[in-house]
């Protein structure tokens, strides 16, 4: 059974080195989806204030 595991491993840090390698992206993807919150955050606040009657 242990040799099994000395087979695999190999392959899991495969795996591994490629989830790293995709964490650039993941942390990229993550900013551009804060900065479209903001985004829409502000338009939110501008159409808020522009529906207000003075």
């Amino acid at each position: 059974m242990q040799g099994d595991a000395l087979v695999l491993l190999p392959d899991a840090l495969a795996l591994s080195a490629d989830a790293l390698a995709l964490l650039p992206d993941a942390l990229a993807l993550s900013a551009d989806a804060l900065v479209l919150s903001a985004d829409a955050l502000a338009l939110q606040g501008i159409a808020k204030f522009n529906s207000l009657r003075i």
